[in-house]
């Protein structure tokens, strides 16, 4: 039986709000966009690109039936300890390059398409949704056929793209009202969220 368009267009709505309500909590990604929207106004789209490298292969694994590998506990493990300390270094790399010149930019010296694969790959807790939360909303898309999974991949992502473009502009719109200090102090911030995120993934493993 043909399931009505009415279904499909209700449960991407949902998709929507269940996707806003990930993508606009705080964290690395977010703290990504910022910094490098500071000098790019294009950065968010690029972080969002890198983001939807690691995504869409993962949801194609998941609805081919590989999503519990990305729940699994060694998973979790690996991924806390190999991206919680790159995240730590990264963040302490924007903590002790806070006063450098914006425009060397020493204090996050890597492209929005390399942060953005850093931050999502770094992030354990990102492959646990796409193996809890994730893996209920696919399996949803593929009771409408294959067709909506590409379809809940795309609009999933595009609010990835939405957000993560808008923190990016705002942050380059606004730079002009930056000074020194203003942006030593959000250069600190950021790198101390991207270090306790950081410690946190590595912990969680540890401590679990």
């Amino acid at each position: 039986m043909d399931v009505p368009d009415s279904n499909v267009l209700l449960f991407l709505g949902f998709v929507v709000v269940v996707s806003l309500s990930g993508v606009m909590m705080p964290g690395p990604v977010t703290a990504a966009a910022i910094i490098k929207g500071y000098g790019n106004r294009y950065a968010g789209i690029w972080i969002a690109l890198a983001h939807g490298a690691v995504e869409f292969p993962l949801i194609a694994l998941i609805y081919f039936g590989l999503g519990q590998l990305f729940g699994s506990k060694p998973v979790m493990s690996a991924i806390g300890l190999v991206g919680g300390a790159m995240l730590i270094f990264m963040g302490w790399g924007m903590i002790s390059h806070r006063r450098a010149s914006p425009r060397k930019e020493r204090y996050l010296p890597y492209s929005p398409l390399t942060v953005g694969l850093i931050t999502s790959l770094s992030n354990p807790y990102f492959f646990l949704w796409w193996a809890t939360v994730g893996l209920l909303l696919i399996g949803t898309a593929s009771g409408f056929g294959v067709w909506a999974v590409a379809a809940f991949a795309a609009v999933h992502w595009s609010c990835d793209l939405a957000w993560d473009s808008a923190l990016a502009y705002a942050s380059f719109r606004s730079r002009k009202l930056w000074t020194r200090r203003t942006m030593s102090r959000i250069l600190g911030l950021c790198g101390a969220v991207l270090m306790a995120f950081g410690a946190y993934f590595m912990a969680s493993p540890l401590l679990g």
